[in-house]
């Protein structure tokens, strides 16, 4: 009996789970490759799922799906919209929704697994398919592979995964080289000194020392990055203080930082922390700013042959008119990690989860920042159709590309 696809992905898109904390997706992508005849490996990485299917000599292909939520509230409206709640690690409760897709990037993943067992007589080779979790947080490829992934599975002679995105449905974004940017994400303690709200002038007010660095930051890309290059710095979160008459000790805030390359990198960052140190000086403030790096991401680089390769072969299978380069996105992945820890090429693109009417009209009407809705917006939801069948068939295509 084949999968029901469509009642899968809403089953997972009402019920998402944050990051290092998807068990119960881990377990119905389980009963679905048990259900396939395919051997199950839970755990992997906390909470990973891997599985392989072994068909005589030939090239080893990975295929990779992430799968957790994010702390955001859904706005979408749709019958199976998730309600459901979650504790982040700060012990918080929130929201979760699959605002990124994550839900659509397994489901796809299922249904190509079934399509390649169902044809095993027709290539040869070895897939390992790797259900990933945290790629929000940037960790959880490395919590897999610190766990010995790439010791207990065939090395891979490809790496290839793919993201659903606001593009029409039935386009695939890909380009060689860089596809998606570096980034880190910082965490900002300013130290100031607390007192009573009605006597500002014997305390270092941390949430003036913020307010300012979060100005000043807005000039790193504006006034001192080339408008020719690429880089982007967004405070994502600022916390201080429990009452209005009382000045709080210090303010934390979240920063992501993103860029082309390694080079751009360096730049970036040195200019951040002196931006954040200088405000904490002309504050007054005794302490230094505390910086600590939450995570570092790669960029997400193409090989560029392989992509080629992988490009006519989607040509061949959808059209021209369906594959185009849709330029480097300032977003970042990682599932590079598995490609570049063991060495082999990677081949990520985009696919899209719009209406190909909706679109065209918000086009048109130059309307698409304000009626797309983009990752991780309350409102990301994409078509069901085609977006699921073209996400099976995109995976298909590209590892039927490489296996023998």
């Amino acid at each position: 009996m084949s999968v029901d696809l469509e009642s899968l992905y809403t089953d997972l898109h009402s019920h998402p789970e944050l990051s290092f904390q998807e068990t119960r997706t881990a377990g119905v992508i389980a009963r679905h490759l048990t259900d396939l005849g395919l051997p199950v490996e839970e755990g992997v990485g906390r909470t990973g799922v891997v599985t392989r299917i072994d068909n005589g000599d030939g090239p080893v292909v990975w295929l990779r799906a992430d799968m957790d939520g994010l702390p955001v509230e859904e706005q979408t409206g749709l019958a199976y919209a998730s309600t459901a709640r979650g504790t982040d690690p700060a012990g918080n409760a929130v929201p979760v929704m699959h605002a990124c897709g994550h839900d659509m990037h397994v489901t796809a993943l299922i249904g190509a697994l079934e399509k390649l067992v169902a044809t095993r007589d027709e290539w040869s080779g070895t897939i390992v398919a790797v259900f990933q979790p945290a790629e929000e947080y940037g960790a959880g490829s490395q919590a897999m592979i610190a766990d010995g992934v790439l010791e207990r599975y065939p090395t891979p002679d490809i790496v290839l995964g793919q993201h659903v995105t606001p593009l029409p449905a039935g386009v695939i974004g890909v380009r060689p080289g860089t596809q998606m940017a570096a980034s880190d994400g910082l965490t900002v303690v300013m130290h100031g000194r607390g007192g009573h709200g009605s006597r500002p002038h014997s305390t270092i007010d941390p949430i003036v020392m913020a307010a300012a660095t979060v100005m000043r930051l807005q000039t790193v890309v504006s006034r001192e990055v080339d408008p020719r290059d690429v880089a982007v710095v967004t405070v994502g979160s600022i916390h201080a203080g429990l009452k209005n008459n009382i000045i709080p000790a210090e303010a934390k805030l979240e920063l992501s930082l993103r860029y082309p390359d390694d080079t751009a990198r360096a730049r970036v960052m040195s200019k951040v922390e002196r931006i954040i140190r200088a405000e904490a000086q002309a504050s007054g403030a005794a302490q230094e700013p505390t910086i600590t790096t939450d995570h570092t991401l790669p960029p997400t680089i193409n090989d560029v042959d392989a992509t080629a390769r992988l490009t006519a072969a989607f040509r061949r299978s959808f059209g021209e008119a369906s594959v185009v380069d849709p330029g480097m996105f300032t977003g970042s992945e990682d599932v590079s990690w598995f490609a570049r820890t063991s060495g082999a090429p990677l081949v990520f693109w985009f696919w899209g989860g719009v209406d190909p009417q909706v679109f065209a009209d918000a086009l048109a009407g130059g309307t698409i920042e304000r009626d797309i809705p983009t990752n991780h917006s309350p409102f990301f939801a994409p078509v069901m159709q085609p977006t699921i069948d073209r996400g099976v068939e995109n995976l298909v295509v590209a590892a039927r590309e490489f296996l023998g």
